[in-house]
């Protein structure tokens, strides 16, 4: 119980700064910056895959909150490249 508590609270500390640093940014830099992230949600994605194996909590929450951020990890890496790619469509000659 005592690695859940201190678990979600860096959770919840994470959502908290991740929240605040995007919306410190300006409107222009946002494509390119979430192009740029789609590395980071790789190492996510590895992350969560570890701690959905751990066996410091029950296995079951464990396994659930690890699908939980594969599968929103994961989302945000196809976005990303989707984003990137409409951004770059954008700046080719026409015709």
């Amino acid at each position: 119980m005592e690695m859940f508590v201190l678990s979600f609270t860096i959770f919840i500390l994470a959502l908290f700064v991740g929240v605040e640093l995007i919306n410190k940014v300006p409107p222009t830099l946002h494509t390119p910056l979430m192009s740029g992230t789609n590395a980071i949600s790789g190492v996510v994605i590895v992350g969560a895959i570890i701690s959905a194996g751990s066996t410091d909590l029950s296995p079951n929450v464990a396994g659930a909150l690890g699908f939980i951020a594969v599968t929103l990890a994961s989302i945000n890496i196809v976005a990303g490249f989707l984003v990137t790619d409409r951004m770059l469509n954008m700046f080719k000659r026409k015709g």
